[in-house]
C-alpha cells in the first residue's frame, strides 16, 4: 500500500484497453517468482465503479498470458438478509458494518499462503454474492486451486482505515482504486437495482441514499491506493 505522503501511480484503462495493468501484474509476479508466493491485488472504488468488469477482463487476459488467476469478491462476505434484518441494518445494506470483514481478512491470509506450491496442496473455497434475484452470498462458490498464481480481490472497503478493514492492505501486494466518470457510475447502479427487482423509484432512493453515502466514504480513501485507474 502507498506509504504516507506517497502519490498513487495514475494509469488510464478501459474495456479492451488494459495493457498497462497486465504489464504491472506480470511485473509483480516476476518479483514474487523466487518465493513461489501468490500475487494478491486489491481492486477498490465506489459502488458501480466497474470493479467487477475490470477484474473479470484482467483475469481472462492474465490466464491467456500463462498466469492462472482467480477473482474473489469482498461482496461474498455480505451478511445474509436474515441477519441484516435481525441487526436492523437491512435498509443500509452495503455499508461497512453489513459485511463479515473479519472473515474476509482471514480468507485473504489463507490465499496468501498458497497451499500446495511445494506439494499437492488443496483448493481454497471463497464465497460469491449472487445478484439478480437471490441477492445473497453463496459459500464455497469460488474455487481457488493450488496452481493459481494471481488473486484479484475486489470490493468497496479495501482501504478503509478502521478496524478490521485496516488489516486488508498489508496482506495485498497492491491496492488499485478505480475511478470512472461519476455519471456513468450512477447509471450503472440504477440499472443494477432495477435488475434486482426494485422499482425505478426504489432504485433511485437506494442509489441517492445508501449508495451515495457509501460512495462518499470510499472516495475519501483513494489517496491511500498504490494505483489510481482512470477508467473510461
Amino acid at each position: 500500500m502507498t506509504s504516507a505522503g506517497q502519490v498513487p501511480v495514475v494509469l488510464r484503462a478501459g474495456p479492451g484497453h488494459i495493457g498497462e495493468l497486465l504489464d504491472r501484474v506480470s511485473g509483480l509476479r516476476e518479483a514474487a517468482h523466487a518465493s513461489a508466493r501468490r500475487v494478491l491485488i486489491g481492486v477498490t472504488g465506489a459502488p458501480g465503479a466497474g470493479k467487477s468488469t475490470l477484474t473479470e477482463e484482467l483475469a481472462g487476459a492474465l490466464g491467456a498470458r500463462g498466469l492462472p488467476t482467480a477473482v474473489v469478491g469482498m461482496d461474498g462476505f455480505h451478511l445474509a438478509q436474515r441477519e441484516l434484518r435481525r441487526l436492523g441494518r437491512e435498509h443500509r445494506k452495503g455499508a461497512p458494518d453489513t459485511f463479515d470483514a473479519h472473515g474476509y481478512v482471514a480468507l485473504l491470509h489463507r490465499l496468501r499462503r498458497r497451499p500446495g506450491h511445494t506439494g499437492p496442496g488443496h483448493t481454497v473455497y471463497a464465497p460469491r454474492y449472487v445478484r439478480g434475484g437471490l441477492e445473497e452470498p453463496i459459500g464455497s462458490a469460488v474455487p481457488v486451486h493450488p496452481h493459481v498464481q494471481v488473486v484479484l480481490t475486489e470490493g468497496n472497503y479495501l482501504l478503509l482505515p478502521q478496524e478490521p478493514w485496516d488489516q486488508v492492505p498489508p496482506v495485498l501486494d497492491e491496492v488499485w482504486y478505480v475511478q470512472p466518470d461519476d455519471t456513468l457510475r450512477r447509471q450503472r447502479l440504477l440499472g443494477r437495482h432495477v435488475a434486482a427487482g426494485k422499482s425505478h423509484a426504489e432504485a433511485l432512493a437506494f442509489t441517492d441514499g445508501s449508495d451515495a453515502a457509501n460512495a462518499e466514504l470510499v472516495t475519501a480513501t483513494r489517496h491511500r491506493a498504490d494505483v489510481l485507474i482512470e477508467w473510461h
